[in-house]
């Protein structure tokens, strides 16, 4: 096992470095410090092919594209302060009010117009007998974006020869505030060979947050039960999308601790014989099908991007959850540390 540091490109005058993480069985994995951003996740093919699992680019250019910026489909990037939307901009914390950034219609999304995914991240490479990682650091002071609070946030990711891609988050702060971490890497274990279409998902939820007009959950829980939603006996993608007029973009529920790693979700492609196995600390995750990922996005080597050419298995606390009574930890306070791990293993 190994891990390589090198120069991935450059941001607003400095260098952003790029970690590739190598267990002994080839898969290989790239985080740069821009955004702590996975870029790369790839396994190896027969005569010394390799097959790109993930969405991204070998290069900064890709990621400060015109035609990126304006779809923002936050390839690989940590999310946050808080990931996912806040309803209009707003939460209250004892009772005082704080207005957001306003980036998705008439709400906020992923921390506003300069969350995590676009600081550059202090970043330490780590090595043990069985695992490779990099660890990454990052400062948020009081009312960044519009949240109190100064915020000390950590992000460590470590490859072992399980093939497992273990990212695991830790965070502190001086005043009450929302923290919600998320990695928004974007799969097609088919190495985009295909769409997602002919991948068979399990999702093992019950329920999920019912979203409002505008796509926000509000409180209201809906059951699977007799719904396209329901993937706990797993289903062909493409039956589904049938049904669904932009795929999913649904927050299934979990269990509530946010203490327990729990296998929650699993993915298939039965033609390339891969599979990813997702398990989590979280209480839900946000399934996202990538039906508004460009079309006129593509990796240097071609890999070609856009409607159903990659998902995203988002795992944090509710979406909207300052605004969503008994959301479970959605606010950290000076007393409390913010913790949380999600695992993807891969299979091939």
């Amino acid at each position: 096992m190994n891990v390589k540091q090198t120069i991935f490109g450059r941001y607003e005058d400095q260098n952003i470095d790029q970690f590739l993480l190598a267990n002994d069985n080839g898969m290989e994995v790239k985080i740069m410090t821009f955004g702590a951003t996975v870029t790369s996740i790839s396994v190896p093919g027969q005569e010394n092919t390799r097959h790109e699992l993930a969405c991204g680019f070998d290069s900064m250019e890709g990621y400060l594209s015109g035609e990126y910026k304006k779809n923002a489909p936050y390839f690989g990037c940590t999310v946050g302060r808080y990931a996912s939307r806040i309803k209009d901009g707003k939460f209250k914390i004892d009772g005082k009010e704080y207005i957001l950034a306003i980036n998705n219609g008439s709400n906020h999304l992923h921390g506003g117009l300069s969350g995590f995914d676009k600081k550059i991240w202090s970043a330490q490479p780590t090595e043990a007998d069985d695992t490779v990682g990099v660890m990454m650091s990052l400062n948020s002071p009081h009312m960044e974006e519009g949240y109190p609070g100064n915020v000390e946030v950590r992000v460590t990711f470590v490859l072992n020869n399980d093939n497992e891609l273990a990212i695991s988050y830790e965070g502190s702060t001086d005043q009450t505030t929302p923290i919600s971490l998320t990695n928004h890497t974007y799969f097609n274990l088919s190495g985009f060979e295909q769409t997602i279409e002919n991948h068979h998902a399990t999702i093992l939820a019950d329920n999920y947050l019912e979203p409002d007009e505008t796509n926000v959950p509000v409180g209201a829980i809906g059951s699977v039960n007799n719904t396209v939603a329901d993937l706990r006996a797993g289903k062909l993608l493409k039956e589904a999308f049938e049904e669904l007029t932009t795929g999913f973009e649904h927050y299934y529920l979990f269990d509530q601790s946010i203490d327990r790693l729990r296998k929650v979700a699993e993915f298939d492609d039965r033609e390339s014989g891969r599979k990813l196995e997702v398990s989590t600390t979280e209480p839900g995750m946000l399934f996202y099908s990538g039906y508004f990922t460009s079309d006129k996005l593509c990796r240097e080597n071609g890999d070609q991007y856009g409607r159903y050419r990659g998902f995203c298995c988002e795992t944090h606390r509710y979406p909207n959850g300052p605004n969503i009574e008994n959301s479970p930890a959605s606010v950290t306070k000076p007393a409390d540390k913010y913790n949380s791990q999600t695992v993807f293993k891969i299979h091939w």
